[in-house]
Parts: C-alpha cells; structure tokens; sequence
C-alpha cells in the first residue's frame, strides 16, 4: 500500500477487514516508512484479523541490516510480528545472507514467513538453491492485463515449485485500459454481460490460477467493496478467450518487469 490520504487510507482498510480482505501489504521503501506507520495506526485494535506482509530494501538486506530493518518496521506498525517479510527485489548483498536473516527472524517470532519480490526464475533457481523447497512464501511480481510477461516462464516455473505468486499493480499502474480502445472495449463488453465493473473482470482473469494471488491498491473504501466483489467472479473459458486475444502475451522480455 502506498501514500494517499490518511483518512481515506484507514477507513479503506477498516471497510476491507469487515469485509473479509485481510492480507495488508506495505514496505519500508514506501513514503520512507510512512505507510508503514500509517497502517500501523489503522490497525490498532484490528491486528490479529489481518496478514501483515512488508518488505526490505536490497541496500538494507545483510544479515545484521535485515534484523535493524524487520525491527523498525515492526516499531512503524506497532506489531510484535510480521506474517510475511520479503527482500523488495534482487540486490548486490549474497542471497544467502539475506536468508540467513530471514530464517533467524522466524526462529525469534518476529516474522511468520518470507518470500521475495521482483524475481525472475534465474533469481528464484538461486533462492531455491539456498533455502529448499517449500520455505519461499510467495514472489510478488507486476502483473495486469497489459503486463502479461510473466505468464511465459515465471508463472509455470513457480507453479512447479510451488512457490505462490502475488501480482501488484493488477490494474496497471495508473494505466487502466482505456474504454475507447478495442481491448478496453472487449474487456467493457464482457463486464457489462456479466451485470459487473471492469476492474473487477480484469482482477478475475488474473485469479484464474489457484496459486495466484492479487494485492490491489485500494485507498477508498468504495474500491475496497469493489475488489471484494470480484473475489466471487469466475470468468468462463471463452472469456478468458476473448481476454488474452484482447491483451496479447507478447513476446519474452530480456528482464523481469516491475515498477
């Protein structure tokens, strides 16, 4: 979650806990810890209803440095623990000290599990390396309609070994598709067949998956209640169809996208 208004921020949190959308995502890179702290303030009360996740930036991530860093984090938020704590994206500091850092921030109880960000499968082959199978939580990658890089080897590659994804920006960033243009058309046409919005048509595609999750930015509570709609929508084979002919894979970037 990133800055916005604090008023609306908390009261879009507080509508999404109440209405079941409990998995809050920030990092300390975002407003300089100033989310953090923001959200921290919104859940006072309401913490043991949500699955804190946050983040460590690659300059921040040496062994000793991930502890400072988990623990100032945990201070912002006003929380003795984070369920999820992820290294921001790959750095110059070795893999294997950050989770070294990682694991000893589980043995203390100060983290539930870790995971990364922004990694593309040569990063995730190294992590694995290191660390086994089945102690990678998640990778959070950029995923949206018009972002589909990932489906050409990310996607099957932590589908095999079992290492969930976690799509940010599923709407784009700032970049939703245009309703005059033919892929926009096609994606307004098949949510207004379906009596739902656009946004919401657009997150069911990208859920289509059972290991594929979604964080939507959601600073109002209104986008907070459409997001909770959109978790009921199952899209058919055929619209699906319609989407990935609307939205083209395209070809296999050099690198990984992300913001």
């Amino acid at each position: 979650m990133e800055m916005d208004d604090p008023t609306k921020v908390q009261r879009a949190i507080h509508r999404g806990l109440d209405l079941g959308l409990t998995h809050v995502d920030t990092a300390e890179m975002y407003g300089s810890g100033a989310v953090e702290r923001l959200v921290g303030e919104a859940l006072v009360g309401r913490r043991g209803e949500v699955f804190l996740a946050s983040k460590v930036l690659p300059h921040n991530a040496s062994r000793e440095g991930t502890r400072r860093a988990c623990e100032q984090s945990l201070k912002r938020l006003r929380t003795d623990h984070l369920d999820l704590y992820m290294l921001h994206w790959p750095g110059a500091i070795p893999l294997a000290e950050t989770i070294e850092a990682f694991e000893q921030l589980v043995q203390a109880g100060k983290i539930r599990y870790w995971g990364v960000s922004n990694f593309d499968v040569g990063d995730l082959e190294q992590a694995l390396a290191i660390a086994g199978k089945g102690r990678i939580a998640c990778n959070q990658v950029l995923y949206h309609l018009q972002e589909r890089a990932i489906e050409h080897a990310l996607i099957p590659f932590c589908e095999a070994h079992e290492v969930p994804i976690v799509a940010y920006s599923p709407f784009g960033s700032g970049d939703f598709p245009d309703s005059d243009s033919r892929a926009g058309r096609e994606l307004n046409a098949i949510a207004k067949a379906r009596g739902v919005t656009a946004r919401q048509v657009a997150l069911a595609f990208l859920l289509r998956e059972p290991h594929i999750f979604a964080i939507p930015k959601a600073s109002r509570p209104e986008h907070v209640e459409d997001n909770a709609r959109a978790a009921a929508l199952t899209l058919s084979p055929e619209e699906q169809l319609r989407l990935e002919t609307a939205f083209p894979l395209g070809m296999r970037p050099a690198s990984l996208p992300m913001l």
